[in-house]
């Protein structure tokens, strides 16, 4: 199918060698154990993507430190050493069936709704994020007040992110993500509302950008250039999907232009549909403002469930990579049926309750 030739091309991120441009999106699970470790049913979870012919994985969000950074009972953690040897089988598992994986690190933040840690959260302002707590993440309730962050708190921040992708490194991961969106912490930075700070990580758009620079500098020159390192960028999150950047494009403008002088190699952006205009009803999407003003590799997230619309958005020059999640998770070969011109499933929403965790692993150690 020619038209869909875009979707199957070799392509590079920083010193990672992809087999196409399609990206398993990283999806929370809460599968790991209760101290944060990698399972083997992870493992199979994951390869089983690889095998189905996406080119690139890009984890769940895994916490980065052993304070405020966890966000839900049973996510996976690369803060210790023993963590990051957890992960060392799901890399294995997943280089064995020809993908790449990237490590997606993650401080939940204001967000957070279950840390074994400590008992409060952490954000740029004493301002609770809106909307209520997941219940299929075992949340229950509003979330919580946060305590304001200091300026030591958000050294100890970048520390922790800088910890984790050496940790990853080690485990084998060829490349880091770090989490700067959905509402969590970084992105909180960036949330006019949730960041009423007047020093300066608060105010105008530069000021609100730089705990994600800072943390992006921080990782790109700690892990060096063998491993790829990249962010990933909504307006939407989790406890308020409808949020936009009061300041529009040139809003993006700023945000992607820093980010893109940090050196890292990616930018992921992530939209309800990642083809619509970002801002009104008309104008660039958010995946081609990030082309345009960063000039980085840019993977593109939201509603690209149909093979034609991915690949479209590919050789319209808004995206180098697309990521599936609702659509990986439906149909976890997607590639080969998108390649093979065979039909693609349904979501099967049982995934989601009562628990999202990771439910139909003995099918995929067999698969």
């Amino acid at each position: 199918m020619p038209h869909l030739d875009p979707l199957w091309t070799p392509f590079s991120i920083g010193s990672t060698e992809l087999p196409n441009r399609v990206a398993l999106a990283p999806m929370t699970r809460v599968s790991a154990t209760e101290d944060g470790h990698a399972t083997g049913r992870m493992a199979s979870y994951y390869s089983r993507f690889a095998a189905g012919g996406f080119g690139l994985l890009i984890t769940e969000g895994i916490y980065t430190d052993t304070t405020h950074s966890q966000g839900y009972l049973f996510q996976p953690g690369l803060a210790t050493t023993e963590q990051a040897e957890s992960w060392a089988k799901v890399v294995d598992a997943v280089h064995a069936r020809g993908s790449r994986i990237f490590a997606q690190l993650m401080h939940a933040g204001a967000q957070s709704q279950g840390n074994r840690f400590v008992d409060s959260t952490l954000g740029p302002s004493a301002v609770a994020p809106k909307g209520e707590q997941l219940g299929f993440y075992r949340g229950e309730g509003p979330y919580r007040q946060p305590q304001e962050a200091t300026t030591a708190q958000l050294d100890e921040v970048r520390e922790g992110f800088v910890n984790a992708a050496l940790n990853a490194k080690a485990a084998g991961f060829d490349g880091v993500e770090i989490h700067g969106a959905n509402g969590y912490l970084l992105d909180q930075f960036l949330t006019d509302y949730l960041n009423q700070r007047t020093d300066q990580y608060g105010g105008k758009p530069e000021n609100r950008v730089r705990l994600a620079v800072e943390v992006s500098r921080a990782v790109r020159d700690a892990v060096g250039p063998d491993m790829s390192v990249g962010i990933r960028v909504s307006q939407g999150k989790v406890s308020d999907y409808t949020h936009k950047w009061a300041g529009g494009a040139d809003e993006a403008k700023t945000i992607f232009t820093a980010l893109a002088a940090t050196g890292i190699d990616y930018i992921h952006t992530t939209e309800y549909r990642a083809d619509a205009p970002a801002f009104g009803e008309e104008g660039d999407s958010l995946a081609a403002l990030a082309k345009q003003h960063a000039g980085l590799r840019v993977i593109a997230n939201g509603s690209l469930d149909e093979p034609e619309a991915a690949a479209a958005l590919i050789a319209d020059g808004q995206a180098d990579v697309i990521a599936l999640g609702k659509a990986a998770l439906a149909t976890r070969d997607w590639p080969r049926r998108a390649r093979s011109n065979d039909g693609l499933d349904e979501l099967d929403g049982s995934l989601f309750s009562p628990v999202a965790d990771v439910k139909d692993w003995e099918l995929e150690q067999t698969a």
